[in-house]
């Protein structure tokens, strides 16, 4: 299925209402689908929506009450599974929530897509689940040790996937998102992604603060590139059900980098400040993209340089509003 059919096909959206979600919704829209928003707004936000709230139909609710994944998914074609609890620290913290949302929540929803009779699910996984692999470049087939809960909980929705797929008259496709950033994603609270976090920081002249050393490198994936990928898993062929695929930029970059590369977009000063490094982090990624181009026709098309002047735009803007 191609993007542009998908004029008039009924979509849901899980955690639509959050980061990737918001901008996915935003496509789906400009491509004529009928979207539906389920999400129960523990990270998301509906300011995210707000341009399009009366283009949607909108559901709050949580994935851990089957009844309600039921209802979101009466009626429809096809599911962008999006919804999830992110971090690595809350997982250690927390372990028994983010399983269960993450993978009693992904069960409830692949349950209710088979039973509703819906065609795929293309659904958000994570980089994570190579572990503590060492090999560089990540490659799909080649996966470590898994460090932390909520790593855990994206390589069990995997074989769930796999399992459905193989069972069941149901496709579901996986998209590995490595380090996932743009406008729209939150720099508040104790669990916020690096860099936002290093942009309210500088754009505030305060140190940011890097877990570690900061040599550890990470491979950036620019928002609207893992939208795309999610429109081509949803048109690629039967074949790609019950596999996963790395979604990335496809260049590491250290968050030494990272810091010293925002501190410049915005003119900061400061230096940052060094903390103590988290439980569960991985040392290094970067994503083999070979099987994703090969099967999906993915490929990166945002450079860092250019994401991150985007996203210099986005907390400037809302960060004078709320100044």
């Amino acid at each position: 299925m191609a993007t542009a059919e998908l004029n008039e096909t009924r979509v849901l959206v899980t955690g639509g209402a959050g980061f990737i979600g918001s901008h996915l919704v935003d496509a789906l829209l400009a491509a004529g689908a009928v979207v539906r928003v389920f999400d129960n707004l523990a990270t998301g936000d509906l300011e995210n929506l707000a341009h399009v709230a009366d283009r949607i139909d909108w559901l709050e609710a949580d994935l851990r009450d089957l009844d309600a994944c039921r209802t979101a998914c009466d009626g429809v074609e096809l599911v962008f599974h999006q919804a999830a609890l992110g971090s690595v620290p809350r997982s250690m913290e927390d372990p028994a929530t983010s399983l269960a949302v993450n993978l009693g929540g992904s069960a409830n929803i692949f349950t209710a897509a088979r039973d509703a009779g819906v065609r795929r699910v293309v659904y958000a996984s994570s980089s994570s689940v190579y572990g503590d692999s060492e090999e560089l470049p990540k490659r799909e087939g080649k996966e470590g040790r898994v460090l932390s809960p909520y790593a855990a909980s994206k390589l069990f929705c995997e074989e769930l996937a796999t399992l459905f797929s193989r069972e069941f008259d149901i496709e579901i496709v996986g998209l590995r998102y490595f380090n996932v950033y743009g406008p729209r994603q939150s720099p508040d609270g104790p669990y916020a992604a690096v860099i936002p976090r290093f942009f309210r920081a500088a754009l505030a002249g305060e140190p940011m603060g890097i877990y570690g050393d900061g040599e550890q490198s990470r491979d950036f994936t620019f928002v609207a590139d893992a939208v795309r990928a999610n429109l081509l898993a949803a048109a690629a062929p039967n074949a790609t059900a019950g596999r996963a695929y790395n979604v990335a930029g496809g260049k590491r970059v250290t968050v030494n980098d990272i810091a010293a590369t925002i501190a410049r977009e915005v003119g900061s000063k400061a230096p940052p400040r060094h903390d103590p490094e988290r439980p569960g982090d991985v040392q290094h990624s970067l994503a083999d993209l070979e099987r994703a181009t090969r099967e999906l026709g993915y490929h990166a098309e945002t450079d860092l340089r250019t994401g991150l002047s985007q996203c210099r735009a986005y907390y400037e803007s809302i960060f004078s509003r709320t100044a």
